[in-house]
């Protein structure tokens, strides 16, 4: 007979993960509208109130290239003041818990992250990004991967003496935008040499989608057999398909328990206009209509993962309220369907229910919960031919 326990056919799935947003910082940088900085506060903090603990709330880098930063120092000095700490401390939140992640894609980002920590705002850890793809990886870093590998050891040295971490991505693992088709064991390689080179965990991204269950599932099978640690590691789905949700589903499979995710499905590559002008970000999209990019919602996803039975942390309610608002935010209907259909409630939607069905059993004197004619057999019998 089939097996019907899901962990048991799955021994590596968690019962129990956790979610990391990142719509402040990727959620954000796809769009060609700026965000005020009090829209920033204001959805990270009831981020972390509704249950996040890891949070990405900017880009350390030059904010020519991307002026929806500018406000990096205001939006850190916010997560930092007493005032963000006494609310958190209200709602029986430590603030201390809550790791906080600024994107510092070059040297320089990572400097500045320095020195805001000598300010005492800065962040607690920093991230840094390669492709296994190199013409991906130049579009987005402008160096070859040999060079950006010397600059990430040396940064790497620069935050651990700064008392921050750093979190190495590895990107193009299921294939580049640019390029096309990638292999996987070169992805497994570059997760060990972040390690090699002290990165306290590594982000393993999907960055247009281009990922499959089934490789999915190889790729993260092939990394926790090498390298068995989950808390090292994090799925980062994009959605370019409608099949993320296989995506997180095939992760969590093969035993990976730490997700990143963004409200409505936001981010993607940096905007190159933002309101009435160009900006430089990191050049020509390269997608043809950036409607359709974007992350794995995190409304979705959270829908997804309370309804298998597995602990995530989050006040599911609030964060779809967070949904519906970020819509007003951005002026636009989003790609969370969860956001707008709210989840599956176990005891239905009574106000939905035609009038008029108990009369009419009543009238037939049938009992209630009677599903079959009186006089039929109560269980059925189903024919020889269909038998196993």
């Amino acid at each position: 007979m089939t097996e019907y326990d899901y962990w048991k056919i799955f021994p590596r799935m968690p019962q129990k993960v956790t979610i990391g947003d990142i719509t402040v910082r990727d959620g954000f940088q796809h769009l060609e509208q700026f965000i005020s900085t009090r829209a920033k506060t204001f959805y990270a903090e009831e981020l972390i109130f509704a249950g996040c603990r890891n949070i990405e709330v900017t880009n350390l880098g030059n904010p020519y290239l991307m002026p929806q930063f500018s406000d990096a120092e205001e939006v850190l000095s916010h997560l930092r003041s007493d005032r963000f700490k006494k609310r958190c401390e209200k709602r029986g939140i430590n603030p201390d818990d809550v790791c906080i992640t600024a994107v510092t894609i070059r040297e320089g980002a990572v400097d500045q992250a320095i020195k805001l920590r000598e300010k005492g705002i800065g962040p607690d850890r920093c991230l840094m990004m390669v492709s296994t793809e190199e013409e991906h990886h130049f579009a987005n870093s402008a160096t070859t991967l040999p060079q950006y590998w010397k600059e990430a050891e040396r940064c790497i040295k620069k935050c651990s003496d700064a008392g921050m971490k750093m979190c190495g991505t590895v990107s193009t693992i299921w294939g580049s935008p640019i390029a096309g088709a990638t292999e996987l064991k070169d992805a497994v390689e570059f997760t060990k040499r972040w390690l090699e080179i002290g990165a306290s965990d590594i982000e393993h991204a999907d960055h247009d989608g281009s990922a499959s269950a089934p490789d999915v599932y190889r790729y993260f099978s092939m990394i926790l057999d090498e390298i068995p640690d989950t808390s090292l590691h994090i799925a980062h789905f994009h959605e370019t398909k409608r099949v993320s949700s296989a995506s997180v589903l095939a992760a969590l499979q093969a035993g990976i328990t730490y997700f990143e995710a963004t409200i409505g499905g936001m981010g993607g590559q940096p905007a190159n206009f933002l309101d009435d002008c160009p900006v430089p970000g990191t050049g020509e999209y390269y997608y043809d209509d950036p409607r359709f990019v974007g992350l794995t919602c995190i409304e979705d996803m959270l829908v997804q993962i309370d309804e298998m039975g597995i602990e995530h942390g989050y006040d599911v309610d609030r964060v779809l309220w967070l949904g519906r608002q970020m819509e007003r935010t951005v002026g636009r209907r989003l790609r969370s369907e969860a956001a707008i259909n709210g989840r599956t409630l176990k005891e239905g939607h009574p106000k939905y229910a035609r009038p008029g069905l108990k009369k009419l059993k009543e009238k037939r004197k049938e009992k209630p919960g009677q599903n079959w004619p009186k006089e039929w057999d109560a269980t059925p019998v189903l024919p020889e031919q269909y038998r196993p």
